[in-house]
Formats: structure tokens, C-alpha cells, sequence
């Protein structure tokens, strides 16, 4: 099969042939149909995150089942999936608590001593990154990293809900726990970014605030649901949502990964608001509340993969846009070839649109 593979951080992903393992207990075999990049993925591209070379990124895919190891019970051959990072083991404490995204995962990896899924012409193992790699026309993960979904969902859209969608929209339905009429900002209009004000709207938020430096991604924040919209980097930007809002937010997200974009969604809370950080954030980074803040009731949250239950979620997501309630056609920016995967990067780093989808041939 092909694959984009990372070899060396900072350099384009080179197409290669690779082998793929057959499933074992647990594991299912997907022919990819579409996969998204995101961010993240940039942030292991350009060496901002660690990684074991080489390895295969991608994770945002969506495609068909095409065979399935011993014990597998959740999909089978000819299901329509969509594959999601945050794998759970089901049985560690933060599985039976309710909290799947925490896990984990050690236990939907194959383990040392095992043959690798992924394989070059000599033989020599390729990392699998996030429990997926589905920048290649096949993936074998666990079964609890994908779930079964509407057949009659185009799989090009169903690919963006296995991270932008399931994070923004995530975070207002699980990590704040949107009450109807309360206030948001929303800080950066990417792919996360759009989601969480699409699910804001679906959520009853009484005002949502857009808040990005291109207007092009305010322009889809408002045709996304937003309310309102500003200019991320201009002057009093803060004090503008505040004196918008008379005295601040209930909910501030952060769908960006910078420290002043999580500065920004600190600095309009209101008395008792919460932020919310999803972004990537360079790793010696660190956010808080002042001595102030923490004295007016306010609260700072961390919220991976938007604290989704994504066995769940996803169908629920997917229930939306069929409904025509979640707007995931305005979310994609393009559709291109896998070989067309290193320009799609160097757009992201401009970040003057919105999600670039590869889409392989079926």
C-alpha cells in the first residue's frame, strides 16, 4: 500500500510502498476512503513533539472495514467506520470512570516482541503514530480506536469528525457542559475551532464570539454559527468581548495551541467562567489564573480530544449532519490526492482556510 512517511522532523513526508500486517485478536483491517490533516499532525512533522522514526502520521480518516481479527465484535466487514485517536482499553480507571479519553491505550498497541502492523520492503518496522497512520490507503488498529457509523455518510466529511469534530464539539457537550444561553469565545477558526462554535449553536449558547486574526475564517465562524466576531490580534481585543458581554464569558475555548491565544481566552472569562484549552501548545508552555482570577471563582481546563466518549460521540455527530444540524461541508477547505499531502501542510502553515481532506480512490 501507500503511505506518507515521516522520516527525519522538518522534512516533507515521502510516498512509499509499505506492508501491512494481517489482524490479529482485536484488530481490524480499514481501507482508508479519506483522511484529514490537522494540526497536530504538523507538530510531529516539524519536530515540536516527539516521535519514533520513521513512522506514518494521519488520524483523522474515516473508511470501509475490510477484514477482522479473532474476538473483534464491534464492526465487521463492509461497516463504514471512523477511526479516533483517543484508543481505549475499556478496564483501566479512567475507562470505568467514564473518562475513555484519558486512557491510555497501552493495551490496543501490539507489544514488544510482537510483529510490527506496519513493515518496508526489507522488513524494517514503521512506526505507527497515535495508534493509527492513516495517511496510507490502508490502517490496522484495535477495534476500540474506530467505530461503526451511518452508511449513507459521505466518508470524505465523516473523516473530520474523528478529531476536529469529536474535540470542539467534545468540549462544549463533555468538558463544559454548555447550558443553554451561556456565553462562549472561541479562540482560533480552524477546523477545531469551527466545530466548537457549530456545537455551540446546536447547544443553545446564548452569544458566541469568534475570535481569529484572518477574516476569511471569521467569515466561515459566522456562517458556522458565530454571533459575533474579532480580531484575534488587534488591540483591546480582550476588553472588547468583555465590554461585548458585560463583564465577560461563561465558556472561553481555545482551539489554537498558542500561549497568547490561551492568554486571550483567559482574559475574558467572567466571574465563575471556565477556559478551555484544546490546542497543542509548545511543550514548555504554561497557562494559569491569577491570585484575581482564582478569587472570582474562575476555572482553567485542559480538555484532550475535547474529553469525548467516541464510540458515542461519533454516531451522535454523524447523526447531526444527516439532520442537517452540524455543518461539516463548510469545515473542508478541499479534498486532495495523497500525493498532494506536503502543499496541503505548507497551506496550514499560512492558516488563511479551513481543513484540507485527502481522498483516496476507492
Amino acid at each position: 500500500m501507500k503511505a506518507a512517511v515521516l522520516i527525519q522532523p522538518g522534512r516533507p513526508l515521502e510516498i512509499e510502498e509499505l506492508s501491512i500486517s494481517k489482524p490479529g485478536p482485536h484488530e481490524v483491517l480499514i481501507r482508508t476512503a479519506a483522511c484529514g490533516l490537522c494540526h497536530s499532525d504538523l507538530h510531529f512533522i516539524d519536530g515540536a513533539y516527539p516521535h519514533p522514526l520513521p513512522a506514518v502520521p494521519g488520524h483523522e480518516a474515516a473508511g470501509i472495514v475490510e477484514a477482522v481479527g479473532s474476538e473483534v465484535r464491534t464492526v465487521k466487514p463492509g461497516d463504514a467506520v471512523v477511526t479516533c485517536l483517543s484508543a481505549f482499553c475499556g478496564h483501566c480507571e479512567f475507562c470505568v470512570t467514564g473518562r475513555m479519553s484519558l486512557c491510555l491505550g497501552g493495551d490496543t498497541r501490539r507489544q514488544p516482541g510482537e510483529a510490527p502492523r506496519l513493515t518496508r520492503a526489507d522488513g524494517s518496522a514503521v512506526n505507527q503514530m497515535l495508534n493509527l497512520s492513516a495517511f496510507a490507503e490502508q490502517m490496522l488498529v484495535h477495534e476500540h480506536a474506530c467505530v461503526k457509523i451511518d452508511p449513507e455518510m459521505p466518508l470524505d466529511r465523516a473523516a473530520v469528525i474523528g478529531c476536529a469534530v469529536t474535540t470542539g464539539a467534545g468540549a462544549i457537550f463533555n468538558a463544559c457542559k454548555l447550558t443553554p444561553g451561556e456565553t462562549v469565545t472561541v479562540v482560533g477558526c480552524g477546523g477545531v475551532g469551527l466545530a466548537t462554535i457549530n456545537a455551540a449553536k446546536i447547544a443553545g449558547a446564548g452569544r458566541i464570539i469568534a475570535a481569529d486574526p484572518i477574516p476569511e475564517k471569521r467569515a466561515l465562524a459566522l456562517k458556522l454559527g458565530a454571533t459575533d466576531v474579532i480580531d484575534a490580534t488587534a488591540g483591546g481585543a480582550a476588553a472588547q468581548i468583555v465590554e461585548m458581554t458585560k463583564g465577560g464569558v461563561d465558556h472561553a475555548i481555545e482551539a489554537v495551541g498558542r500561549p497568547a491565544s490561551a492568554n486571550l481566552a483567559v482574559s475574558v472569562l467572567r466571574r465563575g467562567g471556565t477556559a478551555t484549552i484544546l490546542g497543542m501548545m509548545p511543550l514548555a508552555e504554561k497557562v494559569g489564573l491569577s491570585a484575581m482570577d482564582l478569587l472570582s471563582g474562575k476555572k482553567l481546563q485542559g480538555a484532550i480530544m475535547g474529553g469525548n466518549r467516541f464510540p458515542v460521540d461519533i454516531p451522535r455527530l454523524v447523526d447531526f449532519y444527516i439532520r442537517g444540524m452540524l455543518d461539516l461541508d463548510s469545515i473542508i477547505a478541499e479534498r486532495i490526492p495523497l500525493s498532494g499531502i506536503n502543499d496541503g501542510f505548507e497551506k496550514m502553515k499560512k492558516g488563511d482556510s479551513a481543513r484540507s481532506v485527502i481522498v483516496f480512490d476507492q
